[in-house]
């Protein structure tokens, strides 16, 4: 008998099949998900254009060679760069990650889905400037297929996918947890993204399914990147090189290049049995639009989501502290267990992206300055001895209630209480918040709060009058959703 192996080539694994035909062929019928949906879009610029202030962020925007650009390219919110797609998407994807403020999806393995909109935005904006210059064509020659007008993809093409883009990567984390076999959360933004803009461009659901394949089988990032003792900015810049990854996977699959039909199931070589430690990957509920529906908006601090609730306590007790910092013995923090595997952290915190992964120190921000802002996080404030004195004094510690909350589909609360004790025998009362301001549940009380964070930072750089123009279009849906894209993006040119 012969123990060759069988090169039988079978049929697309069937989640390739459904995510290629979700991305290329659901209607999108929800009102709130484009309402959820435009807000995201309008948060995520507003973050991008925050992290330009800071010089660690810049330095890795721009054209691979210093000084080239491309015509018709696609714009990066906030500078004059023109771009091709591929590194256009890295720059967008990176700012908008920068600051660790963009929207969150916390489950089985949690993310932040507007990191998408790194490659939506790219596209888009190179399809919409490339057709209204009368050349639009794909990589090595392929005519696109104008999507929303006859000048190619408008912004209600852009809510369609970012709506689509949420739902690939927040139901994909909702049934398998990446993160405990040691895989970065990215890669589901890679798949998302290489599914959606693989349709954008024009794809057939073959080529659709062939850019999906390689997505899976291109190697994961490890999280290393995001734990003790090597937490850094790479976390910051790994979204936007997923989202950059994406695009490039898009166009090659837009020549007609071959995909492999088993990359999740092949045997001993596929992504499950080499990555996933045999588990199959799964979705956990059909694809719709769920996920934009009730996604998490980072609007108060921008910090790591699970300390949220931690912060908002801190806040409500600085007040009663801030001028007893000396005489704290000790402070009891509880909180659910995936704030404690993620963000509790001892010993010195060596960067911004340290300090924002680690619960103690943003609780101890709060606590001291009634406030937390990206300029918390950097070296002058962190060399303050009263945040190193107070997170020596923090117990923290798992109430199994809100790991329980944190993981019931009818919660999904990110809770965190926090009590003081002084060393006259007084103490705080305990003060507990369940759900963050951008939580669904608050999202009469926290869409007002997310409108003045964009205003804000759209005047810091733009100016006042352009801000209103920019707010003023977003608040107005009609006219913003028939907008093509290289003419919505001209708002956000400097």
């Amino acid at each position: 008998m012969s123990s060759s192996a069988s090169n039988v080539r079978p049929p697309p694994d069937q989640l390739l099949v459904d995510l290629a035909d979700y991305a290329l062929n659901y209607s999108i019928t929800s009102n709130e998900a484009y309402e959820t949906a435009r807000w995201s879009l309008i948060d995520a610029l507003a973050c991008g254009i925050m992290s330009l202030a800071y010089p660690a962020c810049t330095k890795l925007l721009g054209p691979v060679v210093p000084g080239t650009s491309i015509a018709n390219g696609c714009r990066v919110p906030g500078t004059r760069y023109e771009l091709d797609p591929v590194q256009g998407a890295f720059s967008i994807g990176t700012i908008i990650r920068w600051l660790d403020f963009n929207d969150t999806w916390l489950a089985a393995e949690w993310g932040h889905p507007s990191d998408n909109l790194g490659a939506i935005l790219a596209v888009s904006d190179w399809i919409s400037r490339g057709n209204a210059a009368g050349s639009a064509v794909a990589a090595f020659g392929s005519p696109l297929s104008p999507i929303g007008s006859r000048s190619g993809p408008v912004v209600r093409d852009v809510l369609t996918a970012m709506i689509k883009a949420h739902e690939i990567q927040g139901v994909l984390a909702l049934g398998n947890s990446f993160n405990r076999v040691g895989l970065d959360h990215v890669i589901l933004v890679r798949i998302a993204s290489t599914a959606v803009i693989t349709a954008l461009l024009g794809g057939t659901r073959d080529q659709i399914i062939n850019a999906i394949s390689h997505a899976w089988i291109d190697g994961s990032s490890l999280r290393t990147y995001r734990h003790a003792p090597n937490t850094g900015s790479r976390k910051s810049w790994a979204a936007g090189d997923a989202t950059s990854r994406a695009v490039r996977l898009a166009l090659i699959a837009m020549t007609g290049e071959m995909g492999c039909p088993s990359a999740l199931t092949a045997k001993t070589w596929g992504f499950q049995d080499v990555s996933f430690k045999g588990q199959p990957v799964k979705l956990a509920q059909p694809l719709g639009s769920y996920v934009m529906e009730h996604v998490l908006f980072k609007i108060s601090f921008p910090a790591e989501f699970h300390a949220q609730t931690a912060v908002e306590c801190a806040l409500k007790l600085h007040p009663i502290v801030k001028d007893r910092l000396d005489q704290i013995e000790r402070l009891e923090l509880s909180t659910h267990e995936s704030a404690i595997r993620i963000i509790d952290k001892s010993g010195p915190l060596h960067n911004p992206a340290d300090r924002d992964h680690c619960l103690q120190y943003m609780t101890a921000i709060g606590l001291i300055f009634g406030s937390l802002t990206a300029d918390h996080y950097e070296d002058r404030i962190a060399a303050d001895p009263r945040i190193d004195a107070l997170r020596a004094r923090m117990v923290v510690a798992e109430d199994r209630q809100y790991s329980k909350d944190y993981l019931d589909p009818n919660k999904r609360s990110i809770a965190n209480a926090l009590q003081v004790f002084f060393k006259d025998g007084t103490r705080t009362d305990k003060v507990a918040v369940e759900y963050p301001l951008g939580h669904r549940c608050r999202r009469a009380e926290g869409l007002p709060a997310l409108v003045r964070k964009a205003r804000e930072a759209f005047t810091t750089h733009f100016g006042l009058e352009r801000a209103e123009q920019i707010m003023d279009l977003c608040a107005d849906p009609t006219r913003l959703e028939v907008m093509p894209v290289q003419q919505f993006m001209t708002y956000f040119t400097k």
